[in-house]
């Protein structure tokens, strides 16, 4: 994980089977990525628009399930970051 501004501890880690995921990095999307979900429902943190869009862009890939099952605190990080990729760098 090499860009530490992308990366999210969660504070209620994903258990899958043996594996316990406690934090996740977001890469930043690219147009193919955001296939399937209205750019206004991202920018807007739709629940369903994020769950469509987060399997492919995070490491290690969660997947619908696991985002689907994600504690509210950090499905709204996780928003932020979203957000912050369909942000102009002149917003910065």
């Amino acid at each position: 994980m090499e860009n530490k501004e992308n990366v999210v501890t969660l504070e209620t880690p994903i258990t899958r089977g043996d594996q316990v995921i406690s934090s996740i990095e977001l890469i930043k999307p690219n147009s193919g990525a955001l296939r399937g979900t209205r750019l206004a429902d991202l920018a807007g943190s739709d629940v369903d628009a994020l769950i469509t869009v987060l399997p492919r862009i995070t490491i290690p890939p969660l997947t619908k399930s696991d985002c689907a099952a994600l504690d509210p605190v950090d499905l709204i990080v996780i928003a932020g970051k979203v957000i912050g990729f369909l942000s102009p760098k002149s917003d910065e």
